[in-house]
């Protein structure tokens, strides 16, 4: 075992997660299905361990949270472990790379230059950074595998830097109406498939105008309905299904009323 020294415990359970890992990926004693896994295995984990803290901070769980950020970790050390079995890096590389990335974007706190990190000035490092790896386009960075909604508003407001946005919101109120009309009108599974997804684009363009996250809100409108749902069922007594369309509406009136 190679853990730090007890005057440094962080850095103690750090290698500790590390030499399990390395455990579990040893070729002669290794777990079977951690030496299966290799990048694209494990992604859908590390996302879902994402959306699993996020749940936790909505909750405000402090020991889910303190557990699901171990997940989350869990997946940087698998990782870094796969990359330096490759030889492509390790996690000290990674730990360098981020150190280094906050420092650079900080430099009115660890350099000379002082002010105010304003969001103008975040972006125009990120940009620089961006230039510096070679990007080509407004729209480079803005990573495929970001939920749907998340990665429609970062395109926006990416094309946006760029002087491409309506000037006001009713440019895209106007888009949501015509979007609705053309599903209306469309005549094949296809062309409805994509009509949707350009109304659903002009619905996170328009909230977008009103500085509202698209994700944030539909995440906050899922749990809404859930929580309003499921009381329903519970005033139904087990019935909810057999009622018809009318008493379930009394049902869902009385928990928003009983919810104000």
């Amino acid at each position: 075992m190679r853990y730090g020294s007890p005057s440094n415990p962080e850095t103690e359970q750090i290698r500790r997660l590390q030499d399990i890992m390395a455990r579990l990926r040893d070729p002669a004693r290794g777990c079977e299905w951690d030496l299966a896994q290799d990048f694209s295995s494990i992604a859908p984990y590390t996302i879902e361990e994402a959306y699993e803290v996020a749940d936790a901070i909505e909750r405000g769980d402090m020991h889910d949270l303190k557990d699901e950020l171990g997940d989350l970790l869990l997946q940087v050390i698998f990782h870094a472990r796969m990359a330096e079995e490759a030889g492509a890096f390790a996690f000290d590389d990674v730990a360098r790379s981020i150190s280094d990335k906050m420092q650079s974007r900080h430099p009115h706190i660890f350099g000379d230059e002082g002010g105010q990190m304003e969001d103008t000035r975040w972006e125009a490092l990120k940009e620089a950074e961006r230039a510096e790896r070679g990007a080509t386009s407004a729209l480079d960075g803005v990573a495929l595998a970001l939920p749907a909604l998340m990665r429609a508003q970062k395109l926006q407001k990416r094309a946006a830097r760029t002087g491409f946005d309506w000037p006001d919101p009713s440019g895209s109120e106007s888009k949501i109406t015509e979007e609705i009309e053309e599903i209306k009108a469309a005549t094949s599974d296809h062309d409805r498939i994509e009509e949707a997804g350009d109304l659903l684009f002009a619905v996170v363009n328009y909230v977008r105008a009103h500085g509202v996250s698209a994700e944030d809100a539909l995440r906050a409108a899922n749990a809404k309905f859930e929580r309003r749902f499921r009381a329903m069922e519970d005033m139904a007594n087990g019935t909810f299904p057999e009622l018809d369309l009318a008493a379930q509406e009394r049902l869902w009136q009385a928990v928003k009323q009983a919810e104000t």
